[in-house]
């Protein structure tokens, strides 16, 4: 077996097609929701902030490229490289957030029952990858010691950056008992499932585990995706009547060049080393080889 068929025993053996399909459904919700905000961004009003639609609109802008992307994933196969299959990850992560926000600040138009269906079934898509990676693939993951302490450096940067940022800003609203309306799901995802997932990915790089080294470019694409949606907000603000904010372009801009370069970078030097297919696959194909012999 060669290394990329060994990397791509993380998503291609026994339950593939119930995997990818899991992955088109996501897609097509995700299509059904995004395409109308984009074409006629009112499916908003009285749902989401005012100030805010220029941001739901480059949200909706970049979830329509995500879901193809995840889309030509999943029909694509084994057709291209295996890699594709973590960056995939990264794809369901970023619309696990993305509609996240949606859900969780009741954004009760016509497509909230979609929205809800993208959350549930991203969440448990990226559940079921990660449950399929196979230990074999994990410890012989290899990544260059120079590149994994980058990585590793700039995933721990995140949570040093960002948990004491929102939690200064969670104080003052927990010392006077004010509740916010808008933007208040950022604190639940960034604190309870994004600053973790890198906190913990950058121990396990710094460790040299193979969890650590495979699951850290779904996260950056993850982070990429997120934080270049807010930058684009900014350009499009103008088409709503409002002046963008360039200092948050910049800020943004710069921090998903940041995601972009290190998810790259970790990516392309990743390597896996060949392994042998485990008992549970060398049965999987001996049942399969007598059921074929069968109908002969």
């Amino acid at each position: 077996m060669t290394a990329k068929q060994s990397l791509h025993s993380v998503l291609s053996e026994p339950g593939v097609a119930w995997h990818r399909a899991l992955w088109i459904l996501v897609s097509a919700l995700a299509l059904v929701a995004s395409v109308p905000g984009i074409l006629n961004p009112g499916v908003y009003d009285g749902v989401v902030a005012r100030f805010l639609i220029p941001g739901a609109f480059a949200q909706d802008v970049i979830s329509a490229i995500v879901a193809l992307g995840l889309l030509g994933s999943a029909i694509g196969g084994g057709a291209r490289s295996p890699k594709f299959d973590l960056v995939a990850l990264g794809l369901l992560g970023y619309l696990f957030y993305a509609y996240g926000i949606y859900v969780i600040e009741r954004t009760y138009n016509g497509f909230y029952l979609v929205y809800l269906a993208i959350f549930t079934l991203s969440f448990w898509g990226i559940v079921f990858a990660c449950t399929r990676i196979r230990d074999e693939v994990l410890e012989h993951a290899q990544l260059a010691d120079r590149v994994r302490v980058v990585s590793a450096l700039g995933a721990l940067l995140q949570p040093i950056i960002f948990y004491p940022l929102w939690i200064s800003m969670l104080l003052p609203l927990m010392v006077q008992g004010d509740q916010i309306d808008s933007l208040y799901s950022i604190f639940i995802l960034d604190l309870c499932f994004i600053m973790p997932a890198f906190l913990v990915l950058a121990f396990l790089m710094f460790r040299r585990r193979g969890s650590g080294l495979v699951l850290a470019p779904p996260v950056y694409i993850l982070g990429f995706t997120l934080i270049f949606s807010l930058a684009l907000a900014e350009l499009v603000k103008p088409r709503f009547g409002e002046q963008p904010d360039v200092p948050a372009f910049l800020a943004a801009a710069a921090l998903s060049l940041l995601f972009l370069v290190l998810g790259s970078v970790h990516l392309l030097k990743l390597r896996v080393a060949p392994v042998s297919l485990n008992v549970d696959d060398r049965t999987h194909s001996s049942l399969r080889d007598k059921r074929t012999s069968g109908r002969r």
